[in-house]
Protein backbone atom coordinates (compact mmCIF):
# COMPACT_ATOMS: atom_id res chain seq x y z
CA UNK A 1 0.00 0.00 0.00
CA UNK A 2 0.95 3.39 -0.55
CA UNK A 3 2.27 6.20 2.30
CA UNK A 4 -0.63 8.20 0.92
CA UNK A 5 -3.24 5.79 2.04
CA UNK A 6 -4.82 6.36 5.43
CA UNK A 7 -4.02 3.77 7.85
CA UNK A 8 -6.87 4.38 10.28
CA UNK A 9 -10.01 3.80 8.43
CA UNK A 10 -13.65 4.36 10.21
CA UNK A 11 -17.10 2.77 9.26
CA UNK A 12 -20.37 4.05 10.34
CA UNK A 13 -23.00 1.98 10.23
CA UNK A 14 -25.99 3.04 7.60
CA UNK A 15 -29.03 4.87 8.28
CA UNK A 16 -27.02 6.41 11.47
CA UNK A 17 -28.63 4.07 13.60
CA UNK A 18 -25.12 4.00 16.11
CA UNK A 19 -22.49 6.72 15.01
CA UNK A 20 -18.61 6.56 15.76
CA UNK A 21 -18.26 8.25 19.21
CA UNK A 22 -17.33 11.78 19.12
CA UNK A 23 -14.42 11.08 20.93
CA UNK A 24 -12.62 9.52 18.21
CA UNK A 25 -11.14 11.42 15.64
CA UNK A 26 -9.78 9.85 12.75
CA UNK A 27 -6.78 12.71 13.06
CA UNK A 28 -5.61 11.24 16.23
CA UNK A 29 -5.93 7.70 15.30
CA UNK A 30 -3.94 8.26 12.48
CA UNK A 31 -1.32 9.93 13.94
CA UNK A 32 -1.19 7.41 16.70
CA UNK A 33 -0.98 4.49 13.77
CA UNK A 34 1.71 6.79 12.31
CA UNK A 35 3.72 6.78 15.77
CA UNK A 36 2.61 2.67 16.31
CA UNK A 37 4.03 2.24 12.37
CA UNK A 38 7.94 4.24 13.45
CA UNK A 39 8.62 2.86 16.99
CA UNK A 40 6.94 -0.49 17.18
CA UNK A 41 5.96 -1.81 14.42
CA UNK A 42 9.74 -1.07 12.49
CA UNK A 43 8.45 1.42 9.79
CA UNK A 44 5.69 -1.34 8.63
CA UNK A 45 2.56 -0.17 7.04
CA UNK A 46 -0.56 -1.43 8.22
CA UNK A 47 -4.22 -0.38 8.25
CA UNK A 48 -6.94 -0.49 10.94
CA UNK A 49 -10.70 -0.40 10.40
CA UNK A 50 -12.58 1.27 13.57
CA UNK A 51 -16.26 -0.33 13.34
CA UNK A 52 -19.17 -1.64 15.31
CA UNK A 53 -19.90 -4.69 16.69
CA UNK A 54 -21.61 -6.02 14.16
CA UNK A 55 -18.83 -6.04 11.79
CA UNK A 56 -16.70 -7.13 14.05
CA UNK A 57 -18.81 -10.45 14.56
CA UNK A 58 -19.10 -10.63 11.11
CA UNK A 59 -15.28 -10.58 10.77
CA UNK A 60 -15.01 -12.71 13.91
CA UNK A 61 -17.34 -15.75 12.86
CA UNK A 62 -16.09 -15.55 8.68
CA UNK A 63 -12.37 -16.00 9.33
CA UNK A 64 -12.04 -17.60 13.26
CA UNK A 65 -15.30 -19.27 13.57
CA UNK A 66 -16.31 -17.28 16.89
CA UNK A 67 -20.17 -15.70 16.41
CA UNK A 68 -19.50 -12.53 18.84
CA UNK A 69 -17.78 -9.33 18.38
CA UNK A 70 -14.49 -9.11 19.12
CA UNK A 71 -12.76 -5.71 20.78
CA UNK A 72 -10.10 -6.13 17.96
CA UNK A 73 -8.97 -8.66 15.34
CA UNK A 74 -5.55 -8.98 13.61
CA UNK A 75 -4.90 -9.96 10.13
CA UNK A 76 -1.42 -10.67 9.56
CA UNK A 77 -0.03 -10.06 5.83
CA UNK A 78 1.44 -12.82 3.93
CA UNK A 79 5.42 -13.97 4.71
CA UNK A 80 7.22 -11.71 3.20
CA UNK A 81 4.81 -9.18 2.80
CA UNK A 82 5.83 -5.33 2.58
CA UNK A 83 2.79 -4.23 4.77
CA UNK A 84 2.04 -5.92 8.56
CA UNK A 85 -1.41 -6.57 7.64
CA UNK A 86 -4.96 -5.20 9.00
CA UNK A 87 -6.27 -4.25 12.04
CA UNK A 88 -10.22 -4.06 13.31
CA UNK A 89 -11.52 -2.41 16.47
CA UNK A 90 -15.35 -2.38 17.58
CA UNK A 91 -15.84 1.23 18.82
CA UNK A 92 -18.57 -0.01 20.91
CA UNK A 93 -16.30 -2.54 22.79
CA UNK A 94 -13.66 0.07 23.52
CA UNK A 95 -16.41 2.32 24.62
CA UNK A 96 -17.98 -0.32 27.16
CA UNK A 97 -13.84 -1.72 28.16
CA UNK A 98 -13.27 2.25 28.47
CA UNK A 99 -16.09 2.75 30.88
CA UNK A 100 -14.77 -0.35 32.78
CA UNK A 101 -10.83 1.38 32.77
CA UNK A 102 -11.98 4.49 34.04
CA UNK A 103 -10.26 6.09 30.82
CA UNK A 104 -10.99 7.90 27.23
CA UNK A 105 -12.38 5.59 24.37
CA UNK A 106 -9.57 7.27 22.27
CA UNK A 107 -7.10 5.56 24.95
CA UNK A 108 -8.95 2.56 24.64
CA UNK A 109 -8.72 2.11 20.86
CA UNK A 110 -5.30 3.31 21.39
CA UNK A 111 -4.60 0.70 23.34
CA UNK A 112 -6.46 -1.87 21.07
CA UNK A 113 -4.27 -0.60 18.14
CA UNK A 114 -0.84 -1.02 19.81
CA UNK A 115 -2.31 -5.10 21.28
CA UNK A 116 -3.13 -5.91 17.17
CA UNK A 117 0.07 -4.28 15.77
CA UNK A 118 1.61 -6.63 18.43
CA UNK A 119 -0.29 -9.54 17.20
CA UNK A 120 0.73 -8.93 13.69
CA UNK A 121 4.20 -8.94 14.77
CA UNK A 122 3.63 -12.63 15.97
CA UNK A 123 2.85 -11.96 19.91
CA UNK A 124 0.40 -13.64 21.05
CA UNK A 125 -0.89 -14.20 24.61
CA UNK A 126 -3.89 -17.21 23.17
CA UNK A 127 -0.87 -19.18 21.86
CA UNK A 128 1.43 -19.17 24.58
CA UNK A 129 -0.81 -18.47 26.96
CA UNK A 130 1.12 -15.62 28.65
CA UNK A 131 -1.41 -12.47 29.54
CA UNK A 132 -2.48 -10.27 26.95
CA UNK A 133 -0.61 -7.81 25.32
Amino acid sequence: MPRSEPMVLMRRVPSGLRRVPSGLRRGLLETFAQQLRTHVAAGRWFQCLIADDCELQGLNRHFLGKDYPADVLSFPAAQGAETLGEIAISYQRAGEQARAFGHSIKDEVCILMLHGVLHLMGMDHERDRGPPV
